[in-house]
């Protein structure tokens, strides 16, 4: 009986054990990969392959969504159809969430200041364009240029193209870093799409970590001067980027997160 009573024991906490969800586990590590880190600090690099490891195993089971859900049906002829995001946690080392993007959803180029992030598609097809700054200064370095004499000077400042393409999951996941790996970027649904997030640290205006939205300019429509570009390099991989305002009818709209429960520490 007593032998019993241990083995007995011994698969109860085997299934509790069992019983730690993919979200929870991500949100732990998280907790850990995070702790010595702040705005502008990438974590290390064998906490960046932890993460991208789980990420990348993870679906839209993991989190309880799914194509049919309401949010994806969508009626609006505007320029951007409503998209919507699932606050699943954050503290003030990161943030976890997931945007919910309809067919032909838009989230416009913007930026990530001092942030290393961790978009996971978890299902979809998407296009991404990223661009990283050429000067790789966190600072206002903008330069003045002007197409024609004609027209109104834009203050606008040089940037790469790292990323142009289209992804369908199942796909790994996508890393950017403070200065580089595509900082700021533009999400365009081609399907319904599901984007799981990791910001670290998060947004936070106070601090100056606020988003910032840009119009992208060609090379040459601001410049002719082909001595601004590395050698070898082709004009069509480099834009202008002009920051604006938050672009009018761009709405997200924040919902209830129903997946499975996260247990957050007091950090």
């Amino acid at each position: 009986m007593g032998m019993e009573k241990v083995s007995g024991e011994r698969k109860k906490r085997k299934m509790r054990q069992k019983k730690v969800t993919a979200v929870q586990k991500l949100y732990d590590t998280c907790t850990e990969v995070f702790a010595d880190c702040g705005p502008g600090v990438v974590p290390a690099a064998e906490g960046i392959e932890r993460l991208k490891n789980i990420l990348n195993g993870m679906t839209e089971v993991d989190v309880g969504v799914r194509p049919n859900m309401p949010y994806f049906k969508t009626r609006e002829t505007g320029r951007f159809p409503k998209i919507t995001y699932l606050h699943l946690c954050e503290c003030d080392k990161f943030s976890i969430g997931i945007f919910l993007l309809p067919p032909s959803g838009v989230l416009p180029l913007h930026n990530h200041p001092q942030m290393t992030v961790f978009s996971k598609l978890l299902f979809g097809t998407m296009h991404i364009k990223a661009y990283d700054w050429v000067d790789n200064d966190n600072g206002a370095s903008v330069s003045t240029t002007k197409a024609d004499s004609s027209e109104e000077p834009v203050s606008a400042r040089l940037a790469k193209l790292k990323v142009n393409s289209d992804f369908t999951a199942p796909c790994n996941t996508s890393i950017l870093y403070p200065t580089d790996g595509g900082n700021m970027h533009c999400f365009t649904a081609i399907t319904s799409c599901a984007v799981l997030d990791v910001l670290g640290p998060p947004y936070c205006d106070p601090e100056g970590r606020h988003c910032q939205y840009y119009r992208t300019h060609p090379f040459t429509d601001l410049s002719d001067d082909e001595k601004k570009l590395p050698d070898g390099e082709k004009m069509e991989n480099y834009a202008w980027l002009e920051e604006i305002d938050k672009p009018e009818g761009l709405t997200v709209i924040g919902a209830m997160y129903t997946g499975p429960k996260i247990m957050e520490k007091l950090l």
